[in-house]
């Protein structure tokens, strides 16, 4: 009994029980064939299918959806519309678009015309395949089909014969879809590569195809064609098959009644089925080439490009073809200020045209940049504190350490300001400038700024950059240019919305504001304050631009900035022959005018200057702010724009030492010169000292009369030793200033030939300048001979590298 009890206490589980060994192998299987056993049969039944469904799926996957067509790629502008088709290996043009582009009359017309049941059905209709079987027997011949959407798409994605094994084949293939894709998705495949007849494949391809806009803007009709259009694709092509195309919409027409207003059906059917002829999308074709390389198999890639304004510029482009000689090609880029994006793009003039070089893109191009960077050199001036708007620069013969440079048009003007250099595109100021900036200091703000200048192999940076001594491309040059409306920030261009914004301090927000400004006004600073305005022709207020011309005019440039958009343009011969005659001023600058004008219709914003940037007058020849206590040291005002309030003086002068501010005394009543030197007889009278400003020595043969008046001391006592000449002993002799040269005959131009004297005149090189421009620079002994074409008043300069001149005015009859 107690045994009992205490067998019964174990196994009430007084003690822990033990623990239960391991199943061996055969008894695990035992187990589940003891489980199987005493399953139902129904429910064998469907783990078995279930297994065999798992394994078929796994042994016959579903082809890729396109197939070939994986490789194909469509190029889109930034509202969806085509801009270049890449066609797969199968040669097929397929638009990729989502349901919700997609107009929901031509979803409705496809399903209430094709599978109104379509989101009900496991992808296949038995109902629909046993009324298309008994129709068949009935009328021995196909009346209606029994294919869903879904068991299209399966032979869109793997083609059968039709036959009974290639339907069985293809309702396997639906249920398999149904299995791996959701109902959208499955009208997604169905949208995107049903075909539509030739080449075409997808509604948005039809559509845009076909009827010339996209699948989102279809009316009734339109949807009801394309629905009904991959029925028969060759035979209802609207555009060689109207009239069978018309009788097929409207039998969908018809049966969308009660799906679709009466009223709109109706109007419906009135409308003509018109289409055109089919043609490959070619707009921004050497953008997309280039994106291409970058889709890494994408289906689709979407840029920053506005259509709209892209034909606009392929348009400007192709109707200046015939005024160029052949080979010439043009680029051009629009940059929207606000987002960096790329509105247009064009790398050639014509992609067609292979005799100018239609497949190099120009836009990418390293080339010379001529006279284009010269607004970043001022602007970066302006920062250093070397320069203010109307700093006195001097437009005249110099030698850089050997460096001569000379203007485009082999002309100089004498003292000139900033403003006017920069406008005028002057050579010699520029270079002046530079030389006192430093070109490797320049060339790194411009690679800080996102600017990078290319140099030949072995190659520094030296005087020569700021005239085209480089090399970049359109593209940088554009989104440099771009700080000109964005308060000094440069930009990288976006060509597609996820591109990352990048952008670099170029300048400061006051010296784009005054460049800008400089650039827009023609060099008054009364844009803004308070100046006469002279607005450069062609031109409306609010866009700054600047020209450019390489060396040997192979390359043209203008680019110019506005509120809106940056535009550049360059026009040359791909492969560098020189174009003589073609310069940035009348080739590129007329068609950058007629794109801002095509594209830019707003007024320009005003604008509010800077807290950093104010104006004040100045005074030549020192640069300093006018102050009326020494007001005749101001031989000239101007209104300048001033940043941070500085107002630095005029550079050293490079010929001549010594202090710009001097003194002499006068005579207090002849008002003629003495000094201590003079003789007894003057000393002992009253004597004025007055306070006076030198022009740099360069400037002096240049200053007109009421400038060289104020300029100069008056002359010397008689009584007093002279000063030395300041023409410095050069003298021009073989004609007398005044003479009067008469031609021998009228068809006869009269011939002079002049020669230099004085004591330093015979050794090293002179410049003789006619009416300001260089005739000739030549050795010091060597006769200048010169014929005179033209009747008139001829000026005759003589000058050399020290600033010693002398000048003759006469006139040819």
């Amino acid at each position: 009994m107690g045994e009992g009890k205490r067998e019964r206490g174990e196994l009430a589980g007084t003690h822990p029980p033990l623990p239960n060994p391991s199943p061996t192998r055969g008894e695990g299987l035992w187990r589940w064939r003891s489980v199987w056993g005493r399953c139902p049969r129904w429910l064998k039944v469907m783990l078995l299918a279930l297994v065999v469904v798992f394994a078929l799926d796994r042994a016959f996957p579903l082809p890729p959806p396109g197939g070939a067509a994986s490789q194909s790629l469509l190029v889109v502008a930034r509202d969806g519309t085509p801009l270049r088709a890449f066609p797969g290996r199968d040669h097929v043009w397929r638009h990729p678009v989502a349901l919700d582009q997609v107009s929901p009359r031509y979803l409705e017309a496809l399903l209430g015309y094709e599978d109104r049941w379509f989101r009900w059905h496991p992808g296949v209709n038995p109902l629909a395949l046993g009324r298309a079987g008994w129709q068949w027997l009935w009328h021995g011949r196909v009346v209606s089909g029994g294919s869903t959407l879904t068991m299209q798409v399966a032979r869109i994605l793997e083609p059968t014969p039709r036959t009974l094994v290639g339907k069985a084949r293809q309702m396997l293939r639906a249920l398999q879809l149904e299995l791996h894709y959701s109902k959208d998705e499955i009208l997604a495949l169905y949208v995107n590569y049903a075909p539509m007849g030739g080449v075409l494949e997808g509604v948005e391809a039809a559509s845009r195809g076909y009827l010339g806009k996209p699948a989102s803007s279809l009316s009734y009709a339109d949807a009801a064609l394309l629905a009904v259009l991959p029925q028969a694709p060759s035979r209802l092509r609207p555009d060689r098959q109207p009239a069978a195309a018309r009788a097929a919409r409207d039998k969908v027409l018809e049966r969308m009644r009660g799906v679709w207003r009466d009223a709109d059906v109706d109007d419906a059917f009135d409308e003509p089925v018109i289409a055109q002829s089919l043609r490959q999308p070619l707009l921004a074709p050497l953008l997309a080439e280039r994106l291409r390389k970058d889709a890494k198999g994408a289906a689709r890639l979407d840029t920053t490009i506005d259509a709209a304004t892209q034909e606009t510029l392929e348009l400007l482009l192709t109707s200046r073809l015939g005024a160029l000689p052949p080979r010439v090609s043009m680029a051009a880029l629009v940059v929207d200020n606000k987002t960096l994006e790329v509105r247009a793009y064009a790398g050639s003039a014509d992609f067609a045209d292979s005799g100018r070089f239609a497949f190099v893109d120009m836009v990418r191009a390293p080339r010379s940049p001529g006279s284009t960077l010269k607004p970043f050199l001022y602007g970066l001036a302006l920062d250093e504190g070397l320069i203010h708007s109307e700093s006195l620069l001097a437009d005249v013969p110099q030698s850089f350490g050997g460096y001569q440079p000379g203007n485009f048009q082999q002309s100089f003007h004498g003292p000139v300001s900033v403003a006017e250099a920069l406008v005028k595109s002057l050579n010699v100021p520029a270079v002046e400038v530079l030389d006192r900036l430093g070109p490797p200091r320049f060339v790194a703000a411009l690679r800080r700024g996102g600017l990078k200048l290319d140099f030949p192999t072995g190659e520094q940076p030296n005087l020569s950059v700021i005239l085209g001594g480089a090399a970049t491309t359109l593209e940088q040059l554009v989104g440099a240019y771009t700080a000109f409306a964005r308060a000094g920030m440069s930009g990288q261009p976006r060509y597609r919305p996820d591109d990352p914004l990048r952008e670099q301090r170029m300048m400061s927000a006051g010296a784009a504001f005054i460049i800008r400004d400089i650039l827009e006004s023609g060099g008054e600073a009364g844009g803004l304050g308070g100046r006469t305005l002279q607005q450069r022709p062609g031109v409306r207020r609010g866009v700054a631009w600047k020209t450019g011309t390489s060396f040997g005019f192979r390359d043209a440039w203008a680019v110019g900035a506005a509120d809106a958009y940056t535009v550049g343009v360059w026009v040359g011969r791909p492969d560098g022959t020189p174009n003589p005659g073609f310069f940035g001023a009348n080739v590129a600058a007329p068609l950058l005018i007629d794109i801002f004008t095509a594209i830019d219709k707003a007024p320009p914003a005003p604008r509010i200057a800077p807290p950093e940037v104010t104006q004040a007058t100045i005074c030549w020849p020192l640069g300093l702010r006018f102050d009326p206590a020494e007001a005749a040291l101001c031989h000239r005002r101007a209104v300048a724009w001033l940043l941070h309030d500085t107002a630095p003086p005029t550079f050293p002068d490079r010929l001549r030492g010594g202090e710009p501010r001097y003194a002499y005394e006068v005579d207090a009543v002849s008002g003629l010169r003495v000094s201590a030197e003079c003789r007894e007889g003057i000393q002992k009278r009253p004597r004025l000292r007055i306070a006076a400003a030198r022009w740099p020595a360069a400037l002096e043969p240049w200053l007109l009369p009421d400038l060289k008046a104020k300029a100069e001391p008056p002359a010397w006592d008689a009584r007093c030793p002279s000063a030395p000449d300041p023409a410095g002993g050069l003298r021009i002799v073989g004609i007398r200033n005044g003479e009067i040269i008469q031609r021998p005959r009228p068809d006869q131009p009269a011939v002079i030939r002049l020669e230099l004297r004085g004591g330093r005149a015979q050794g090293g090189e002179v410049y003789w300048l006619i009416n300001g421009r260089l005739a000739a620079r030549q050795a010091a002994r060597q006769p200048f001979i010169r014929r005179l074409e033209a009747a008139g008043r001829v000026d005759i300069t003589v000058m050399d590298d020290f600033g010693r001149y002398d000048r003759v005015s006469v006139s040819a009859r």
